[in-house]
């Protein structure tokens, strides 16, 4: 089995990993590290979250660095604040026995005249966010002219976030680079155009397939209809009473709104979304790191960066509608050997998604009931147990108080005593789950006959609660909207647009059809006139949005 010395390693960094407990590379460590280590090749290196990337790409700097010069020969660029700081504290550790490397982290939320002290001090790494980094050299505060080595890490993430500019102005500004690193856990267009227009002949490695899922996860889901979707959320926190995770929603009212629900009811949950401003989020990030906090209701944007290696749970509130959105969320838990719990909680209408996922990360997906109150009860009272007996009484002077405790509970059983415990401890739980329904609901078989022209079914699908309807008629109208593909949108963003703008919920809405300047929306009946309300009238980039009933126009 291949050793960090077998790599070409610096006896100091050796060392290093050695303490750290690091003796066999990962398999991107493997495949990158002598790559990188000649010091002139650009690579591409594509592997999932949590594979050891840092490790990859930053015990390699340390070695070709020059310690003797005090200004900026590598730059790693990444898409958020948590990364960066993530990224710096590792390559610490790395460079523990070789004096004289400096490292300076530089993100937005931050007192920038410090960073630029940091900077003036003398700096041989630079870990940077694309904004801040912009931000300093247009104040002429960092000189990139003598960059050696750029490392774009979470590429794919970066260029989600819209950084795509950002990070083209930062290699334009890196003239002298011999080589240009480029690590990312999916492939898309974007990252591909990038690697072309910027690397000359890159070396590639894959370790896995790209978008493949961790083996080390389980992919679960439940179904439920939507209007039980909050309280099979609650159901399963309940049943995995050791759950320390992340829940994934669409928005950030969503996220705030089943953060603030669940804390009034007594959990341990706070909320991630872009409203925060750095010092909530850093305080928040700092009770989840020390599970103060025993889960984070986050959207997409808030989470990105987060690194934290220990997670068990990631649950979809619901499905995300980019397909490669779910390997990011996935890849949150199950790292560095562990195991990891991914769960779904979806409706029947979206159980196709489900199968477009497995295809995508070659992993299957596994229905489960959702427990039934009992179920749950049962769970709680079996983990308390073992939480009793494992209590560590070998600290403090217990013994003082057995005399009485014997005198107290003289006249009572054993038994009693445990009946009282328990319903101390599960009395909330009881009242709660008494009588408790089922959640479930059984998938139909979706789609029925032909769509050709003049066939019998013509027109016919089914609504998000799986009952079937004709287009335009039956439970849902067909709204006309002057807004279409010429305005930017694709049909994720558009109906991210159109919920936000209604602040209606998605299960609310059927089929849409995008042309380019035109859209039609099926939408439930019974909030039609609420979604028309509220968009009809409204403005778009300086343009005044119509919506009405498609079938009323003319």
């Amino acid at each position: 089995m291949m050793t960090f010395e077998g790599l070409g390693i610096d006896a100091r960094l050796i060392q290093a990993t050695d303490e750290l407990g690091f003796v066999n590379p990962t398999p991107i460590q493997e495949k990158a590290i002598p790559v990188l280590l000649s010091g002139t090749k650009d690579f591409v290196g594509l592997a999932q979250t949590g594979t050891g990337k840092t490790a990859a790409f930053g015990l390699p700097l340390l070695q070709l660095i020059n310690v003797e010069n005090k200004f900026p020969q590598a730059l790693i660029v990444c898409p958020t604040r948590e990364l960066c700081m993530q990224i710096v504290k590792e390559i610490e550790l790395f460079k523990k026995h070789i004096r004289g490397v400096h490292v300076v982290a530089v993100y937005g939320g931050a007192s920038i005249s410090l960073q630029i002290r940091d900077l003036k001090r003398g700096v041989q790494i630079v870990v940077a966010t694309p904004g801040r980094l912009i931000d300093l050299i247009e104040r002429k505060a960092i000189d990139l002219e003598q960059i050696q080595y750029v490392v774009l890490d979470e590429a794919d993430e970066m260029l989600n976030m819209g950084f795509r500019d950002d990070i083209e102005f930062i290699l334009k500004n890196t003239p002298k680079r011999e080589a240009t690193w480029l690590f990312s856990a999916t492939m898309p267009p974007e990252v591909r155009q990038v690697s072309k227009r910027y690397m000359k002949e890159p070396v590639e490695v894959t370790v896995g397939q790209v978008n493949t899922g961790n083996e080390n996860i389980d992919h679960q889901y439940y179904v439920t209809s939507a209007h039980n979707r909050y309280e099979t959320l609650k159901r399963i926190i309940d049943f995995n009473p050791g759950i320390y995770g992340i829940v994934f929603t669409r928005t950030k009212l969503d996220a705030q709104d089943i953060a603030e629900k669940l804390t009034r009811e007594g959990y341990d949950i706070d909320a991630l979304h872009g409203d925060l401003t750095q010092a909530q989020r850093d305080k928040v990030m700092g009770q989840f790191r020390d599970k103060t906090l025993q889960l984070l209701i986050a959207t997409d944007v808030a989470a990105r960066g987060i690194d934290v290696k220990e997670i068990s749970h990631v649950i979809n509130y619901e499905l995300p509608d980019d397909v490669e959105v779910y390997t990011h969320r996935s890849g949150r838990t199950g790292r560095a050997g562990n195991q990891g719990i991914c769960v779904s909680i979806v409706h029947a209408r979206e159980t196709f998604k489900l199968r477009q996922i497995e295809k995508m990360i070659k992993q299957p997906f596994h229905r489960l009931d959702i427990p039934s109150g009992k179920d749950v009860c049962r769970k709680q009272f079996f983990y308390f147990m073992d939480k009793l007996l494992q209590t560590d009484i070998s600290h403090g002077d217990y013994e003082t108080y057995v005399p009485m405790l014997q005198e107290k509970f003289a006249d009572v059983t054993k038994e009693e005593v445990l009946k009282r415990v328990a319903a101390m401890e599960f009395d909330r739980f009881l009242k709660y789950y008494d009588n408790a329904g089922d959640l479930n609901v059984r998938e139909p078989r979706v789609r029925e006959k032909s769509f050709e022209r003049g066939g019998a079914d013509q027109g016919r699908s089914r609504d998000m609660r799986g009952r079937e309807y004709s287009h335009g008629n039956g439970d849902f109208a067909r709204l006309f909207v002057n807004l279409g593909t010429k305005d930017g949108f694709y049909k994720a963003s558009f109906l991210q647009f159109i919920l936000d703008m209604s602040d209606l919920k998605k299960e609310a809405l059927g089929r849409i059809d995008m042309k380019e300047m035109n859209s039609w929306v099926e939408v439930d009946k019974n909030v039609a006139d609420k979604m028309v309300r509220s968009i009809d009238g409204k403005t778009f980039k300086g343009r005044r949005i119509r919506m009405n009933d498609a079938n009323s126009r003319g």
